[in-house]
């Protein structure tokens, strides 16, 4: 029995949409779980978790999807979707702490949820998966075939929100916000540079989408510089006000160390 998808969705999309309803159930019923528990989280994680699943969501279905495969601005729009909105808020949302108590005990005690990555290496992996998928014969590869496509998305979303998880509960908490800026410093330096690199070229990156925006009217270069503006200004002033917020955050708490020291 085939399932009949609605216009512009492909199985892939459908699979990823699957997935992303599954870990609202989860979220709602570990939720559940908590709240009959006693247990409270702060007001505004299931707000930020709720609007990141919305993005993600958003990301993935027509029209935006859809106008991807044709055009490289569309395309790097919804990867900034993916990584500067979804991925980041649905990490400040902390969604593995309800999503665990939807599950079985034997699964919540397994030693793997505790473990607690650096900053410096979710800001790696997040910077490798930038980069190497931006490689033109990559690049093509994932529009050109769906499943490629699903594993490029999933891995911009999974290091983004690794990234982010770790700038905000990370191991050491607020005492390493000093540090956590620095990476954000140098993760907002390594993709402005990615972002000039197409917004200033001269010359379409990608043979595919030259080929198909001339082919929709839409003059290649122009579409590629478009789509490095994207990739330059939202993701450039969205990490600028994580840096100097974390920056703020680490110097009033040094500030209140000071004093529980002094007293």
């Amino acid at each position: 029995m085939r399932i009949a998808l609605p216009a512009g969705v492909s199985p892939w999309d459908a699979a990823v949409l699957l997935m992303l309803g599954i870990l609202g159930i989860l979220y709602i019923a570990g939720s559940r779980v908590l709240a009959a528990r006693g247990a409270h989280v702060r007001r505004w994680e299931p707000l930020f978790f709720w609007a990141g699943w919305l993005a993600l969501v958003i990301s993935v279905v027509p029209p935006l999807d859809r106008d991807a495969a044709h055009r490289l601005s569309a395309h790097m729009l919804q990867h900034q979707l993916m990584m500067v909105v979804g991925g980041p808020l649905v990490a400040a949302g902390r969604p593995m702490i309800p999503v665990l108590w939807a599950l079985p005990a034997v699964i919540r005690a397994a030693p793997w949820w505790r473990a607690q990555p650096s900053v410096m290496l979710a800001a790696a992996l997040h910077a490798i998966a930038v980069w190497i998928w931006h490689v033109p014969v990559l690049y093509e590869a994932a529009v050109l075939n769906e499943g490629v496509h699903a594993v490029q998305h999933a891995s911009f979303v999974f290091t983004a929100g690794l990234f982010w998880w770790t700038l905000i509960y990370g191991r050491y908490g607020r005492a390493a916000y000093g540090a956590s800026a620095l990476y954000v410093f140098v993760t907002m330096v390594h993709t402005g540079v990615l972002g000039a690199l197409f917004a200033l070229s001269g010359s379409p990156f990608y043979a595919l989408y030259a080929q198909r925006a001339a082919a929709a009217g839409v003059d290649p270069t122009s579409d590629q510089q478009l789509a490095g503006l994207y990739m330059w200004i939202p993701t450039g002033v969205v990490l600028t006000m994580a840096g100097l917020a974390l920056v703020f955050t680490w110097i009033r708490e040094s500030g209140r160390r000071s004093t529980v020291r002094a007293a």
